[in-house]
């Protein structure tokens, strides 16, 4: 299991709304990240400042990329390039010299809630003409200009509870989903993932029976457990989990991500679906 994120080597950029035709691009993500700098702030800015917007800009895709927050819904990109719900990517626009050059510098550092592994919901405005709750982007050259670091910046908008993982892991960018539908007769380490996640549900919907979360097999009783877990979230009640099941699934691991451990865990859990394969029944 994937336990901290991997800082994917390309990412697919939607260029359109979600739900609008338009073209996918995908492209190295260093270059994701130089071209939505350039778009989204000044090179002439004070350093500490371009730092500190770029880490943001980081850790907003990343938050993207590992909770599938669009593939889950059924896309098939990481991201896109509308301003109003994501950053502001130019297919093809012009890199400066002086940001290329620090996110070569910190492309694989980004920001995290202290005691979690999932990358900040690390929002942004321009702080001028539009007003968010996080990071205001002019703000951060007056704070730069106080003599404020990148760290310190962020956590200005951020919070206090908030750190920095440094030279993360990079490889590739891998859908969680297994790539095939799981029934009874699969087994592997996808299976296991999924019924120990039903019997955490099932905490909160008792409906949902629990299963044996010690074995691999996907065997009757996940397949009925998986039928009633289909039945509450609205799903075709087939007992088969297939895309659709998978993500519903997997979006309360990403919950429990977002809740941060303070008290005596002696690691941190899991917060994506096994990346292993299973084998599927034929």
């Amino acid at each position: 299991m994937a336990v901290t994120p991997v800082i994917p080597e390309t990412i697919t950029v939607h260029l359109g709304r979600p739900n609008t035709p338009a073209p996918n691009v995908t492209v190295p993500f260093t270059y994701y990240i130089k071209n939505v700098a350039s778009n989204e702030i000044y090179p002439t800015w004070p350093e500490n400042a371009i730092r500190a917007n770029i880490l943001a800009q980081i850790t907003f895709a990343l938050n993207r990329v590992y909770t599938e927050f669009y593939r889950s819904r059924g896309y098939d990109f990481d991201i896109t390039d509308n301003t109003s719900i994501d950053q502001n990517f130019v297919y093809g626009g012009e890199v400066y010299d002086n940001i290329s050059r620090i996110t070569d510098e910190i492309f694989n550092n980004y920001i995290v809630r202290t005691g979690t592994v999932e990358p900040l919901y690390a929002q942004f405005c321009d702080g001028y003409t539009t007003m968010c709750g996080g990071l205001s982007q002019w703000g951060t050259v007056t704070l730069a200009n106080q003599g404020y670091t990148p760290l310190q910046i962020l956590r200005y908008y951020y919070g206090d509870d908030i750190s920095i993982v440094y030279n993360a892991e990079v490889g590739g960018n891998t859908e969680s989903y297994p790539g095939i539908a799981l029934r009874r007769g699969s087994f592997g380490d996808d299976v296991l993932t999924i019924k120990r996640e039903l019997n955490r549900i099932a905490k909160n919907y008792p409906a949902i029976p629990t299963v044996n979360g010690n074995t691999g097999v996907y065997d009757l009783e996940t397949e009925n457990a998986v039928r009633v877990f289909q039945t509450i979230f609205n799903l075709d009640p087939d007992g088969v989990v297939g895309k659709a099941t998978w993500y519903k699934i997997a979006a309360s691991m990403w919950r429990r991500c977002n809740t941060i451990w303070r008290s005596s865990a002696t690691s941190i859990p899991s917060c994506r679906p096994s990346r292993s394969r299973a084998i599927s029944a034929s």
